[in-house]
């Protein structure tokens, strides 16, 4: 299976997986399962922690190799397939997130309510 991680689901992974459901860190921790780190999802994080809004003592250049994640890159696809999603919400981190998961045909693991709109599969963080 190949997991796309929300930007939350990859900080609790780092600093309190126990905030994971269960069944779904067995899913992360599973070697047979490609799992993925946007690098929306580090440049989100770089974001936040720049004007105060979030304190992530994590290395964005090591942490996602260190826990054995892939880093997903954002391609040309990915942007135009932002712009065919509905604006159901207007956050450019998740509609990015979304078509990311949709073109890489990934499920994205998230707890946000506002993703099931979209169609994308989805596994409860």
């Amino acid at each position: 299976m190949k997991l796309l991680l929300d930007t939350h689901t990859f900080l609790w992974w780092l600093s309190s997986p126990e905030q994971i459901l269960p069944a779904t860190a067995m899913q992360i921790a599973d070697a047979d399962n490609e799992i993925y780190v946007s690098v929306v999802s580090l440049w989100e994080i770089a974001i936040k922690r720049t004007i105060g809004k979030l304190q992530a003592p994590i290395n964005l250049q090591l942490d996602v190799a260190r826990v054995g994640f892939e880093l997903l890159p954002i391609t040309v696809n990915h942007i135009v397939a932002t712009e065919r999603l509905p604006l159901h919400h207007r956050d450019p981190f998740d509609r990015m997130l979304i078509a990311q998961a949709k073109q890489e045909q990934a499920t994205l693991v998230t707890r946000d309510p506002q993703f099931p709109p979209y169609g994308v599969p989805l596994l409860l963080a």
